[in-house]
C-alpha cells in the first residue's frame, strides 16, 4: 500500500511540475504570414517577382528579401550589400529593416539580402507596396519599389 502512496505521490508531483512550467513558459509570438510575394521594379537591374520571408522575436523582427527575377550584375562576396527595406504601416508610418547579410553571390545569381532587422509592435500591420528597397553594393545605390500590394496579404505582427 506505502508503495502505491509514493507512486501516486510522484505522478502528482510531475503533473503539478509540468503545469507550473507551462504556465510560466513564454508565449510564443508570431507573424503572419510568414511569407509574401510581391511584384518588384529595380529599373535596369531588373523587374519581377520577390519572396518576403518575416520572423518575429518580442518586438524584434527580421526580413529576408530573395528574388530570382533580379540576379547580380556582378560577382558579390557574402555580407557585401548594405540593405534597407521599408515597409508601410497600416495605420500610418513606416518601419525600416535595414542590415549587411546576404549570401555569396555570382554574377546572375538571384539576389538575397537578409535578414533585415527592425523594430514592430503588437499588432503592427506591414505591407510592402508603397515602401521600397535600398541595396547599396560598392557606392551605388539600387532602388527596388513594389508593383502591387503583397500576397497574400500585409505581415501581422503578434
Amino acid at each position: 500500500m506505502r508503495r502505491k502512496r509514493i507512486g501516486a505521490g510522484a505522478a502528482l508531483a510531475a503533473g503539478a511540475l509540468a503545469v507550473t512550467a507551462l504556465a510560466f513558459a513564454p508565449a510564443a509570438l508570431a507573424v503572419t504570414p510568414q511569407t509574401a510575394t510581391i511584384g518588384g521594379d529595380c529599373g535596369s537591374f531588373g523587374s519581377g517577382e520577390a519572396t518576403l520571408t518575416a520572423t518575429q522575436d518580442g518586438t524584434a523582427a527580421t526580413l529576408t528579401v530573395k528574388s530570382s527575377a533580379i540576379t547580380a550584375p556582378i560577382a558579390l562576396g557574402e555580407d557585401s550589400i548594405s540593405s534597407t527595406l521599408t515597409l508601410v504601416k497600416a495605420d500610418g508610418g513606416t518601419v525600416d529593416f535595414a542590415g549587411t547579410e546576404n549570401p555569396a553571390m555570382a554574377v546572375g545569381a538571384p539576389v538575397e539580402v537578409g535578414p533585415l532587422s527592425g523594430t514592430v509592435a503588437s499588432g503592427d500591420s506591414l505591407e510592402a507596396f508603397g515602401g521600397s528597397l535600398r541595396m547599396t553594393v560598392f557606392g551605388m545605390t539600387i532602388t527596388c519599389t513594389a508593383t502591387g500590394p503583397q500576397s497574400p496579404g500585409p505581415f501581422v505582427f503578434d
